[in-house]
Order: C-alpha cells, then structure tokens, then sequence
C-alpha cells in the first residue's frame, strides 16, 4: 500500500498551497465580511489549468485523478472554505454529470468550455420540499414537439450566477417515482430561466449560493443528460463523487483551523507560560492533529477508490460524515483555545467554525451518509 504522492501529486500540492498562500489567503477575511465573490481567483486557476483538472485532456481537462483534486480542494478551503466549495462544486457537481453522462456532443459544447474556466459549473438538485429526500422533486419537465418544458425551482444551488449552463433535475413521468426523474442540461440565460442571490448565510459567505426559479424554460430535446428516466440513478452517482470533495474541505478547515491553533498555543502566555505548556492544550492539539490526520486518509482513500474503477460508495459516504464532523469539532477546539480572541474576525478561527457547519450538511446530512453506509454494509 503506498501513501506517498505521486510526482504530478506533489507539483499539483505545491502548485496550490503557494497559490492558496499568496493570492487567496490575503482576501479572505475581507471576502467573508463584504460577501465578494472572488471571480478574480477562479481566472487565475484558469490560467493554472486547473479549472477541468480530473477531466480527460480531450475537453481541455488535466487528466488528473481524483486524489489530485482532493488535494486542490483540501489547499484551498485550508485558507478559504467558499473558495474551496466553489472550486468543489464546479468540478464534482457541475462537471462530473457531463463528464459520466454526456454525450460526445455534449461533452464538447458544455463540458469542454467549463474545463477552461469560462464559466463555473453548477448542479440543479435541491428543491424546498425535497433536500435530502431527492426523490420527491417537484420540478417537471413535458416533452412538447422536440422541446422539452421545464417549470419549477431549485434552492441552495452554488455557483449558478457564474454558470452559463447547468444540469437539473425534473419529474418526465410522475407514475414511476424516482424512474421517471430525468436530467437536462438548461442555459441559464434561457427565457423563464430566474437565479436568484438572496440568501444572507451563516457562513461561506464568499461563495455563491443561489435560487433558481423555472417558468415554462424551453430547452432542445437533445439537451437530456443521459437516458430518460435515469436522473436519480445519475445524481445518486454524482452524489457519491461530490462527498469526496466535501471531506477534502473539511480536512482543509481543519487544519487551517489547528495551524492557526498551534502556532497561537506557542506564541500566547499565560500564568508565566506558553499556552502549549498546558497539557490540557497539549491534548487537545493532539486530537485536532490526530483526527486530521485519519480523516485525510479516509478522504485519499475514497478518492483512490475511485480512481480504481471500485466501488467507492461507502467509504466516500463514510469519509464525508468523519470528516465534517471532525471538522466542526475541530474548529470549536481552535476557538477555544483562542479563548476570547478566538470570537474575534480577526483571528479567522470563528470563520472556520461558522463554515464547517455547512459540512454536515450539504451533499447529504450527517444522517443521509449514516444511512447511506447501513445500506451498504446491510447490503
């Protein structure tokens, strides 16, 4: 078993932490105040390449694996988790429907321009009477001559204000239950086509997060993504992908979070000694590093699994829920040990606690994931 990285794994790794360091760290405090989404950070890792990184080279991807893009996403949420949602969201949940399920054509014409970066991806999925329970999506899409009606709305989709394009789902055939919930891919400048950016969030406040609203939006028949009727088995699979990148997050905040605990422990005295000379800091470190340090295992290993062609839905369910619950425990710890500053903006670790809260949640709660490993070890 080898858990070294790979050669292109360490240049991807150095390529992003310097980049994470210079270009995104600076901003972020005042990106999560004012709500600016960073555009400026996603054309420069455009020009980096990294905008279609695990996607075949053939579409203007990089041909990298999904440890690679674990690690691009683990980098980026260490120093700002809305830029590493963001980057998370448009590969695992705006290009991988495309990329699994598209047609050559459709590969081409929408896959092809988010792997450059000319637009970010996004995924239509959530709806306000069916979160985790995906099966009871009330959006509908009617087949009317060669064009298919889509009318209904989607909430907390991410990133669909940059999207040119982006998947959805819709009820074709309300008779077969979770059978007859297909996927299209819908411009976003189509006539009935609403996104709407109103959302005042606890957290991730740099990244965008959205409404969309759908009234009569008319798309050509050949803009169905896959088989009909296949929309459920399709975002299930894509689900199973987007909980590595979640979990590649939660390893970055957390250790975002317990850098920035380290090194205060070292520097702040009290009672005549350094905070690290405690032993109750001492332990506590030592779990924060502990837990990040299984966590990312988990994480790289559902990644590898992946990439191996395995079956990997349990262990990505797995390490999504350790992960993100480790996370929020972690970035608790980080304030704590900040004591009273820790409540300060200034000292980034309440940012980190407020955004890991969202880890437990999107992509499937903390009781979908539990769910999700009953089924597979029940069989």
């Amino acid at each position: 078993m080898q858990f070294d990285y790979t050669q292109e794994q360490s240049m991807i790794r150095d390529l992003i932490r310097d980049f994470a360091v210079h270009e995104v760290a600076p901003g972020a405090i005042e990106r999560d105040r004012t709500g600016a989404f960073p555009r400026d950070i996603f054309d420069q890792l455009a020009k980096l390449e990294l905008m279609g990184l695990p996607f075949p080279e053939a579409y203007g991807g990089g041909g990298a694996d999904t440890v690679s893009f674990a690690i691009v996403v683990e980098e980026l949420s260490r120093v700002c988790a809305s830029t590493g949602i963001t980057y998370s969201a448009h590969i695992s949940l705006g290009g991988a429907p495309l990329h699994l399920f598209g047609t050559e054509a459709q590969k081409i014409s929408y896959l092809a321009p988010l792997c450059r970066g000319e637009y970010l991806g996004a995924f239509g999925l959530t709806e306000p009477e069916a979160g985790s329970d995906a099966g009871g999506t009330r959006t509908t899409a009617v087949l009317d001559g060669e064009e298919w009606v889509i009318t209904g709305s989607k909430c907390f989709i991410t990133n669909a204000s940059y999207a040119h394009n982006l998947v959805l789902t819709a009820v074709t055939d309300r008779s077969k239950g979770t059978n007859g919930i297909s996927a299209f891919i819908v411009p976003t400048a189509a006539p009935g086509f609403s996104v709407l950016d109103h959302y005042e969030k606890m957290g991730l406040h740099a990244s965008n997060t959205t409404e969309l609203v759908m009234d009569q939006v008319r798309v050509p028949q050949e803009n169905l993504l896959g088989t009909e009727g296949q929309g459920y088995k399709q975002f299930l699979a894509v689900l199973d992908g987007g909980r590595i990148g979640i979990g590649a997050m939660a390893v970055g905040i957390a250790q975002g979070a317990y850098e920035k605990s380290l090194r205060y422990a070292k520097q702040r005295k009290q009672f005549g000694r350094a905070l690290s000379a405690f032993q109750a800091i001492q332990f506590k470190l030592a779990d924060m590093a502990m837990n990040i340090e299984v966590a990312r295992t988990m994480v790289y290993k559902a990644a590898w699994l992946k990439d191996q062609g395995r079956s990997f839905k349990k262990e990505a369910a797995m390490a999504k829920l350790f992960a993100s619950e480790m996370c929020v425990r972690v970035c608790d710890q980080a304030v704590q040990i900040h004591g009273g500053y820790g409540y300060m903006r200034e000292y980034e670790v309440e940012r980190f606690m407020r955004d890991a809260k969202l880890l437990e949640i999107g992509e499937g709660t903390s009781e979908v994931q539990r769910m999700v490993i009953a089924s597979q070890i029940l069989g």
